[in-house]
């Protein structure tokens, strides 16, 4: 013990002596007596004993790696990370696998239109509307007699048509077809008949024909109806006239039966009391005619157009087995989908496979 003790003071006398020398040559220096004398330099002075080297190292704990109490956390969020890269090839995997159901939707529901169009037509006198059968019969072709009233129709648009490369904006007009008087061929009841497209000149001609003072039909049908409820106490004679005072030209319609369109959200809503009609609802256009809000509603599409009078123009049977979007359309959305699910999956492939090189 005390010899080890007297090493240690032999050390520390030998470390005061290089160090008087050193800061005598140091002062020389600065008192410029030696200009020649270089600084010390720390390799030069004498290395310490073991015994403080141990204990200056000693004292310093150990730097444990850093990373260590946060290693849990990291994976967590690189796990999360991965995750985040493949959920755009995901979700356009799942977009593309749902084109594919709405495409054999499609399928099925053309194929559906296309049978029942080309079964015989029915004759539409028996059926009304508390039968409990028009929603069986939509898509069905159906004969209907009656006549038009014209000054109760209604035009709905504006609907462009093609005519040899140039479109010319119109209308269709769709009129109500009343049941004949006494006639066991005509309809029990009236309904809304879709004529077809007509140009804009007809619009402009009805709304001409309203403000010269002429009044629709439905007003004076309201007005003869109360004349006749009067004149019933008073003379059955009179009421026999009022029946038979119309005269009517027969008309015989091929239409499709139809329901309500579904407007997307770019469509104005309509405006009855304006007789602005941008699409076809039923039971508004009804209550607008003067008819009960369950009149049946049907296309024409007869084929017979007289040249001399070539509108209204029916609509074209074929448009009602075609959609705005085809199976053919679905079948390309699903490439589209499928081959960006690829490419954003390979890219998050890539990036993943980086990150593990830079590792």
């Amino acid at each position: 013990m005390g010899r080890s003790c007297r090493s240690k003071m032999a050390v520390a006398a030998s470390i005061s002596r290089a160090l008087t020398r050193k800061l005598r040559v140091v002062e020389g220096i600065s008192s410029g007596r030696n200009n020649s004398v270089s600084l010390p330099r720390p390799w030069d002075l004498p290395p310490l004993p073991p015994c403080y080297s141990s204990f200056s190292t000693s004292a310093v704990p150990e730097s444990q790696p850093a990373s260590s109490s946060q290693a849990p956390g990291n994976e967590r969020r690189s796990g999360w990370s991965k995750l985040f890269l493949f959920l755009p090839g995901a979700l356009t995997f799942g977009l593309g696998t749902w084109q594919i159901f709405r495409r054999q939707d499609k399928i099925k529901m053309l194929e559906y239109r296309q049978k029942r169009l080309e079964m015989e037509p029915l004759m539409f006198n028996g059926i009304s509307p508390s039968d409990g059968k028009l929603d069986s019969l939509e898509f069905r072709r159906v004969k209907c007699k009656g006549f038009f009233d014209e000054k109760r129709s209604i035009y709905l648009g504006p609907r462009s048509r093609s005519i040899s490369g140039v479109t010319e904006n119109g209308y269709f007009v769709i009129t109500p077809l009343m049941p004949i008087p006494n006639s066991t061929e005509s309809m029990q009841l009236p309904i809304l008949v879709n004529r077809g497209w007509v140009p804009r000149s007809w619009k402009d001609r009805s709304v001409e024909d309203l403000q010269s003072g002429k009044q629709p039909l439905a007003t004076s049908s309201v007005q003869d109806s109360e004349r006749s409820s009067w004149w019933r106490f008073w003379s059955s004679k009179r009421q026999k006239v009022e029946v038979n005072v119309p005269a009517v030209n027969p008309t015989e319609v091929v239409g499709v039966v139809r329901g309500s369109e579904k407007p997307s959200i770019f469509v104005p809503a309509n405006d009855p009391s304006s007789c602005q009609w941008f699409y076809v609802d039923v039971p508004a256009i009804a209550r607008a005619t003067g008819l009960p809000e369950n009149t049946v509603y049907i296309e024409d599409i007869n084929e017979n157009v007289n040249p001399s009078n070539p509108y209204p123009v029916p609509k074209d049977v074929n448009t009602l087995i075609r959609s705005s979007v085809m199976p053919q359309d679905h079948l390309n959305y699903t490439l589209t989908w499928y081959s960006l699910s690829a490419a954003v999956t390979f890219m998050a492939f890539k990036r993943l496979r980086t990150k593990k090189n830079h590792r």
